[in-house]
């Protein structure tokens, strides 16, 4: 289910929640943070589900290339692992339903698009990064979707986690056997877009708003750029194995970026504070 990804994708909704405006002069009370919760719960489900059925239709290919994944180890069945991953599914479309109806909608979206991931577009060099990126751009809708009328004004930012998410899988179809250095330079190109288009809206929010996002956004080009680099001077495997790793993980960072851009100084702290959550996760559990 790869914890440490899963951490990520709450980060994802917690700054769609921000950029919603639902934090500004929010009392924090057990019944406002119900709603978050619910919105958490649905990303985690759908995450974890949506990773398990990726294991499941890459059963036979693990074979030969990832055979320490539990189902060609023999640690899961395919009927387990189906069971789990269609349960966390239809789970994290219920905690969607339960906050509301466009968030169900939403979550449904999620999981229709991780399922046309897995089984039809992944194998495609263009669509299937685009797929994948569609995933956490709704995933942040997600998020948005906590106050409805934010969604009309905000839907547009999706394009930038889709953006990024398009670069980090595009780099890691060369994970297993290295790639071409064209697909890192490109994927360095599309990271930048993101970081700038982050800053640019900070800087409508005024110059202080701006100065305290940089505050993420720069550990965050660090963290993605680092391994990245070391990868475009050696792309084998291994290292462009360390470029996606710090990419999906470094999702975080984004996350508090988006926060901070949108004024909820508090909780652009609080998602900063799950990097930490993830990077333990990711010594004991896989995440790629």
């Amino acid at each position: 289910m790869r914890p440490a990804n899963i951490v990520t994708s709450v980060a994802d909704v917690l700054a769609g929640v921000a950029i919603s405006g639902y934090f500004v002069n929010l009392p924090v009370t057990t019944g406002s943070l119900f709603p978050v919760a619910l919105l958490c719960l649905s990303t985690m489900c759908l995450y974890a589900g949506g990773i398990v059925f990726n294991d499941i239709f890459d059963a036979e290919l693990d074979k030969v290339e990832r055979p320490e994944r539990p189902i060609p180890s023999g640690a899961v069945s395919i009927t387990e692992a189906t069971v789990l991953g269609t349960l966390l599914i239809v789970l994290g479309i219920i905690f969607g339903f339960s906050q509301s109806v466009p968030s169900g909608i939403i979550a449904l979206a999620i999981a229709l698009f991780a399922f046309l991931y897995n089984k039809v577009s992944k194998p495609y060099a263009f669509f299937g990064p685009l797929n994948m990126g569609i995933c956490r751009g709704l995933n942040l809708l997600l998020g948005i979707s906590i106050v409805i009328p934010s969604l009309d004004k905000w839907y547009y930012l999706a394009i930038v986690p889709v953006i990024y998410i398009f670069s980090i899988t595009m780099i890691s179809r060369g994970e297993v056997h290295g790639s071409s250095k064209r697909n890192l330079y490109i994927g360095g190109f599309l990271y930048l877009v993101v970081i700038f288009a982050i800053h640019l809206i900070s800087g409508q929010q005024g110059h202080k708003i701006m100065l305290f996002t940089l505050l993420f956004l720069l550990p965050f080009a660090w963290m993605i750029y680092q391994p990245l680099f070391k990868a475009i001077k050696e792309p084998v495997g291994k290292n462009i194995g360390a470029a996606v790793k710090a990419g999906v993980i470094s999702l975080i960072l984004m996350d508090a970026a988006w926060a901070a851009a949108f004024g909820a100084i508090w909780v652009a702290v609080f998602i900063a504070c799950l990097l930490p959550v993830s990077l333990r996760f990711a010594r004991v559990f896989a995440v790629t």
